[in-house]
């Protein structure tokens, strides 16, 4: 059965950060995901997580101003600097976290950019990160994300992040395949899962229901067929639970139960 890890940024909405690895682990989550660390000292984050019995999976490299609307700077030249000083606090965070994935999101382009620039500075900036974090054992991921929600995103499809990976040749960098920005880029789910995942270039995966990212099973989404190919596939890894629910976080989990066989 796959294994689910909780995202702090999007569920739990109704606790304060830091009390959000108490309500996952009171629901049954053994481990937890979210965009940023940064807010709080790495000696902070540890004890919620040794506290809870909670594993960290992965959060998100620093990604520029998010405040002022940046989504990170990968593919953005100009920017290798920040990008490599990111890269090295990220890696201090997994190393006090015990985390081993770490997101570097590629950034929006601008108006009229030329991609083929952009294109190089990511992989450059992909391979640079690569090896560094392999000495300490992380993987670094990239992940396509649809335009609707994030509109002038420089990744958005599976192919082209697969494409990235294969030319950088990093055993370490691999795509985070997320079912909801797939299903609304590209669709077609099930053979996108039993193509990519046998071949080992998919280190994470995320789910949330389609159109409206809420619980998974709302929606267009078959998620128990979902799940079944997954498993179908041999994949070990986690599923990253990064959807906004629909009313509390504790009484939408129905899925959850239903999936491990549990009474709600």
């Amino acid at each position: 059965m796959p294994r689910f890890a909780a995202n702090l940024t999007t569920m739990y909405p109704e606790h304060d950060f830091l009390d959000r690895f108490t309500a996952a682990a009171a629901d049954g989550f053994t481990a937890v995901e979210y965009l940023f660390p940064y807010a709080y000292e790495p000696a902070e984050l540890r004890r919620r997580l040794d506290e809870n019995g909670l594993r960290q999976v992965l959060f998100n490299a620093p990604p520029g101003d998010w405040d002022a609307g940046e989504r990170g700077i990968a593919a953005l030249p100009g920017r290798e600097p920040e990008v490599r000083a990111g890269i090295d606090r990220a890696l201090d965070y997994a190393a006090a976290l015990d985390c081993p994935r770490v997101h570097m999101m590629a950034g929006l382009l601008p108006q009229g950019a030329q991609t083929a620039a952009h294109r190089e500075t990511y992989a450059a900036n992909l391979a640079y990160a690569a090896g560094r974090a392999a000495a300490a054992g992380v993987d670094i991921l990239i992940e396509p994300i649809n335009g609707r929600d994030m509109p002038g995103y420089f990744l958005s499809r599976q192919a082209d992040a697969h494409a990235v990976v294969q030319e950088v040749g990093a055993a370490n960098l691999k795509v985070q395949l997320d079912l909801y920005h797939c299903q609304i880029v590209e669709g077609d789910l099930t053979t996108t899962l039993r193509r990519d995942l046998p071949t080992g270039r998919v280190g994470h995966l995320q789910i949330a229901g389609v159109p409206d990212r809420h619980e998974p099973d709302e929606g267009e989404l078959n998620l128990r067929h979902l799940l079944d190919t997954i498993d179908e596939s041999g994949f070990d890894g986690w599923i990253g639970c990064e959807y906004f629910p629909k009313a509390g976080t504790s009484e939408g989990l129905g899925w959850l139960h239903t999936v491990r066989g549990e009474n709600a």
